[in-house]
C-alpha cells in the first residue's frame, strides 16, 4: 500500500514558517565536519512519490513548475474547479487521502503546514514523518505540531546530517 509521507523542515524549536510565512531562514549553519556520508536527496525522494498534498496557502506560495510531473491534491474549504495536475478536494481530508492511499501508484508526500498535518496526525494516518531540524531558534512563528495530539509511537529508520541540517526518517512503530 502506499505511504502517506510528511516532509518538512522546522526550526529547532518547532516552527515551520516565520509569522510572515517565509522560509529564507531554512539554512544550514555550513559546518560540514559533522556531515554523514549518505545526505538526504530530495529529488530523489520526489520520484519516490506520484501526489502531492497541501493546503491552500502552500498551493499559493509554491513554485508548481516543481510538481508538474505529480497529482497534486489542494485542501480548501473553497470550492474550485480542477486543472491540469491540479485536483481541489474539500471536505474530510483524512478520509480523502485513506481512499487515495488504496490507487496503485507511488507514496503520498503531504506538503504543507500545520493546519494541512495537524487533522491528519489526529487521524493517526501518516506512515513516514521526515522532519529537517534547521539550526535556527525562531522564537515564535507557524508551528508544525498543534496541541493534543495522539499519542504515536515512532522508530527512527534513517538520518542525515548536511551543513549542520538534522534530517530525520521515523516510520511508526508496529504494534502486537
Amino acid at each position: 500500500m502506499r505511504k502517506i509521507i510528511m516532509n518538512l523542515a522546522m526550526s529547532l524549536d518547532g516552527y515551520i514558517a516565520s509569522e510572515t510565512g517565509t522560509f529564507d531562514w531554512i539554512v544550514g549553519d555550513g559546518d560540514n565536519t559533522l556531515n554523514t556520508e549518505d545526505s538526504f536527496d530530495f529529488e530523489e525522494f520526489l520520484s519516490s512519490v506520484d501526489t502531492i498534498v497541501m493546503g491552500r496557502k502552500a498551493f499559493e506560495d509554491c513554485p508548481l513548475e516543481l510538481f508538474s510531473k505529480h497529482k497534486v491534491l489542494v485542501a480548501t474549504s473553497q470550492l474550485k474547479e480542477s486543472y491540469d495536475n491540479v485536483n481541489f478536494i474539500n471536505g474530510d481530508l483524512a478520509n480523502c487521502l485513506k481512499l487515495e492511499q488504496q490507487k496503485e501508484g507511488k507514496d503520498i508526500y503531504l506538503f504543507g503546514g500545520g493546519g494541512l498535518i495537524d487533522p491528519l496526525i489526529k487521524a493517526d494516518i501518516i506512515d513516514e514523518y521526515i522532519i529537517g531540524i534547521i539550526p535556527t531558534i525562531l522564537g515564535k512563528g507557524r508551528k508544525l505540531f498543534y496541541d493534543n495530539n495522539p499519542t504515536i509511537k515512532l522508530h527512527l529508520k534513517d538520518y542525515t546530517i548536511s551543513g549542520g541540517i538534522v534530517i530525520m526518517t521515523y516510520m511508526k512503530r508496529k504494534t502486537d
